[in-house]
């Protein structure tokens, strides 16, 4: 099981009401993962569990070729290092906590300097030789699905009590593609949330369209250069026009798979690595019920 963190801890943050330890720090979005992380041990009880991590939200060797990805949502330009994430100060007092509890439980963190999250989930993912499910509220993240190697998307975008299990099945019924051709189909329709501009004109029924008679975007390309080929003077114009965007976004949103990660444990652990630790974290932040209830379910995975 495959955690895209950030994405569960933004939806503990905002679904969570504010709660504060002992001190006055705030622990919504701690409590909200632990939970998150406790009910989903429960009801898929895996062997392996990985909490994966953006070392780097917005990747320069993405803005480089797409200089709008995640423009909007910058808060502060860092010349030498990541940019720095528009994020509420609750919620920034609350990640340090989380990592602490993660590390205590001895559940494993993982990420990659100058990568996404997803570019580790989609590393993991991709010839992992068992059952992997993604846990995820980002749709980007359909393109891994792969039904032939049993890779599936648990989709949290509801809530994680109301998730939805993502397959090539599932994709084809909402979207009119396989989830293969998700990545290009984002590519063409665009998405607000990461600075995605699409290509002019095109929405979710065109991109499907093109996708279904041509493929993939290096066909859709390639029937919009020829002169020959059966695609209609509309879209042809319009994929013309984005021949710019086009050459580069590809590359932005498909996601990496294979990332060096080293040798990291990835064992769900049946009880906490260091108890001491977790006690005393549960003490001081107000954190006794959220701790229990991942202890209990990790014991019976």
């Amino acid at each position: 099981m495959l955690l895209d963190t950030a994405s569960m801890y933004f939806r503990a943050f905002y679904g969570v009401p504010e709660i504060k330890g002992p001190d006055g720090t705030p622990v919504n979005a701690v409590r909200g993962l632990l939970d998150f992380i406790a009910r989903l041990v429960a009801d898929y009880r895996p062997t392996h569990l990985v909490c994966c991590w953006d070392n780097d939200w917005r990747p320069q060797w993405r803005v480089d070729l797409l200089p709008s990805y995640k423009a909007h949502r910058v808060e502060q330009e860092v010349e030498s290092a990541p940019d720095i994430e528009e994020v509420p100060d609750p919620l920034e007092a609350q990640i340090p906590i989380m990592l602490e509890v993660l590390e205590a439980f001895g559940i494993c963190v993982l990420g990659a300097d100058g990568y996404e999250a997803d570019d580790v989930i989609g590393t993991l993912a991709t010839g992992a030789g068992r059952p992997v499910d993604i846990v995820t509220g980002d749709r980007d993240l359909f393109q891994l699905v792969d039904d032939e190697a049993d890779v599936r998307v648990l989709y949290i975008a509801r809530g994680v009590g109301r998730h939805e299990r993502v397959t090539n099945d599932w994709v084809r019924a909402k979207y009119d593609i396989d989830a293969r051709q998700y990545a290009d189909f984002a590519t063409l329709r665009g998405d607000a949330s990461d600075g995605l501009p699409g290509v002019a004109g095109v929405g979710e029924k065109t991109a499907a369209t093109l996708l279904n008679r041509f493929g993939d975007m290096d066909g859709i390309v390639a029937a919009a250069l020829d002169p020959d080929s059966d695609m209609g003077p509309g879209p042809r114009g319009k994929l013309k026009q984005a021949a710019d965007y086009l050459e580069v976004a590809p590359t932005v949103v498909a996601v990496a798979r294979d990332l060096d990660l080293g040798a990291a444990d990835t064992r769900l652990p049946g009880t906490p690595r260091d108890p001491d630790a977790v006690l005393d974290l549960a003490q001081r932040f107000g954190l006794e019920s959220p701790v229990q209830r991942l202890v209990e379910a990790l014991s019976r995975a």
